[in-house]
């Protein structure tokens, strides 16, 4: 199972949210390249960046703390998500050196132009599904559709993804767990592969991610609390986990 280390930037800082809150954000770092280099130095080979600022503004913010990133990452691939909204958008941050590009909220607004977007790249677009109580989020997570899960897995079902990333949004930053079984669900109704995200909070989280066969999982506050270590998080995900 991949492990992805999260690097979510605000103002071109490392930062995490509490529940996608944008009010209730601690600051782990001034230098998200330093971080990059930092967790590729712990055995990293996957980064997942999230443009706070671009969520929240539908275009990308944060691009000159983003390209630093990818410079500094060298080989190790990174997926980055945050207000990518247009094909431009898109064109301009794998010209940077993205591997992958995350989109949510026009990929569910605009699933017309989200379907072109993924057969004129495919295998390098990645779905954010974002939801609460089964229901999706979007606008960085300020607004609630009226769409379901289900709705917009039926949709997406046949679009060449790299893959999608799934989150439970009420446990986002709160440590207590990934929501495994909707995660799980999501997964058994989908033709690409789903990485878990939101709520890890220790290595039991993780091994109860990978039991559940899932292919990848995104962690965040755990790593920079040091409630999990890198090493043990990798450990987990080749099912080296144990006592688990």
């Amino acid at each position: 199972m991949q492990i992805y280390p999260a690097i979510d930037i605000r103002a071109g800082k490392c930062v995490r949210l509490h529940q996608g809150d944008y009010a209730q954000e601690t600051i782990y770092g001034e230098d998200p390249s330093a971080m990059a280099r930092h967790w590729i130095d712990q055995g990293a080979t996957w980064l997942h960046l999230v443009d706070l600022d671009g969520a929240r503004a539908g275009a990308p913010v944060n691009t000159d703390a983003i390209l630093r990133i990818v410079q500094a990452a060298g080989d190790v691939p990174c997926q980055v998500g945050g207000g990518l909204r247009s094909e431009a958008h898109i064109e301009t941050t794998l010209a940077m050196g993205i591997r992958r590009v995350i989109l949510g909220t026009r990929a569910l607004d605009d699933p017309a132009w989200a379907e072109r977007m993924t057969r004129a790249y495919p295998g390098r677009i990645v779905l954010g599904l974002d939801a609460r109580d089964g229901m999706v989020a979007t606008q960085g997570w300020l607004t609630a559709s009226a769409l379901s899960v289900e709705e917009v897995l039926r949709r997406v079902a046949d679009w060449p993804l790299a893959a999608i990333v799934f989150t439970d949004i009420s446990r986002d930053g709160t440590l207590k767990g990934c929501n495994v079984p909707a995660t799980r669900a999501v997964a058994d109704m989908s033709s690409v592969e789903v990485i878990a995200s939101g709520g890890i909070g220790s290595v039991a989280d993780i091994v109860a991610v990978y039991k559940a066969g899932l292919p990848g999982c995104i962690v965040g506050r755990a790593l920079y609390d040091g409630r999990v270590s890198l090493a043990d998080a990798l450990a987990a995900g080749r099912g080296e986990a144990f006592g688990f």
